[in-house]
């Protein structure tokens, strides 16, 4: 019994550290996520300024060419996907590579892994990776983004794939993150002219030029976008995901200091039975 007593008792210690472990984790995600949504916020402007601009100037002109307008056969896809660097985030990354799986499902297709945990999955999966320089999420800033921009748009000019998509996590709320994929290239220019139109721009050298021009820093854009939203739902999953795992801890902790009462309380009963079995013995 007085090892069954001590086992517990160390049980307890255990789940106390591992409490103050999913407890800090916790904290610290929290105070994360509040400057993760002033990203999110402050980056979607940027992507809608750009996308407006592309729309006017593709509706510009009724005779307007671009590569990267031009949609053909899609025979290869590219997908950067965006994923965390760490686990420990409830189903953050689980869910995000089960929506990659269903999405790609029957295609040929190659990934830009983002985050060390989407170039772990992808390996794994032997499917073909277009760079691992961006392996690291929490390393990706603007300025990479518009690199793996620069190098996507020049292969796919290059006729390496068809078509550019971008899978991510979209932050909906604390506690609300949707997995989704993103096209990006080739552009879709909207069949309506986009509101606030202005006809009389005129563009140098081209419009066309200009266009081609932009494309690369909208894909960075998005990407960016993608990123701030990804990072933003991590930590959101995070804190979710550890709140969690605190409650369940100090349940346990609950159960086991009862398991402790009761195996301490039969012992004392033990010892009070054998003393008066034994007084009445001696009598």
């Amino acid at each position: 019994m007085a090892g069954s007593m001590k086992d517990i008792k160390l049980r307890i210690k255990s789940v106390q550290s591992t409490m103050q472990i999913t407890k800090a984790m916790e904290l610290v995600a929290s105070s994360k996520l509040r400057r993760a949504k002033e990203r999110v916020e402050h980056s979607r402007p940027y992507f809608e300024t750009l996308y407006q601009t592309l729309c006017e100037i593709a509706a510009s002109n009724t005779e307007f060419q671009s590569r990267y307008l031009k949609k053909r056969p899609v025979q290869r896809s590219c997908y950067v996907v965006i994923a965390g660097d760490r686990g420990l985030a409830g189903g953050y990354n689980t869910n995000l590579f089960k929506m990659m799986a269903a999405e790609t499902q029957g295609k040929d297709y190659c990934v830009l892994p983002i985050g060390k945990k989407a170039v772990e999955y992808f390996e794994r999966a032997g499917v073909p990776i277009v760079s691992k320089a961006f392996a690291v999420a929490a390393d990706c800033s603007v300025s990479s983004c518009f690199a793996l921009s620069c190098l996507l748009t020049e292969q796919y000019l290059a006729g390496e794939f068809d078509e550019i998509k971008v899978g991510f996590t979209q932050f909906v709320s604390m506690l609300t993150q949707t997995a989704m994929v993103l096209p990006v290239l080739p552009f879709k220019a909207p069949a309506q002219k986009p509101a606030g139109f202005r006809d009389l721009i005129l563009y140098e050298p081209n419009s066309e030029e200009v266009f081609d021009a932009i494309v690369p820093e909208y894909l960075a854009g998005m990407v960016y976008g993608a990123m701030c939203e990804s990072v933003a739902s991590e930590l959101g999953a995070r804190r979710t995901a550890m709140d969690s795992a605190t409650k369940n801890a100090g349940d346990m902790i609950d159960s086991l200091n009862l398991y402790y009462n009761r195996a301490r309380q039969a012992a004392i009963t033990q010892e009070i039975t054998e003393i008066v079995a034994g007084a009445g013995a001696g009598s």
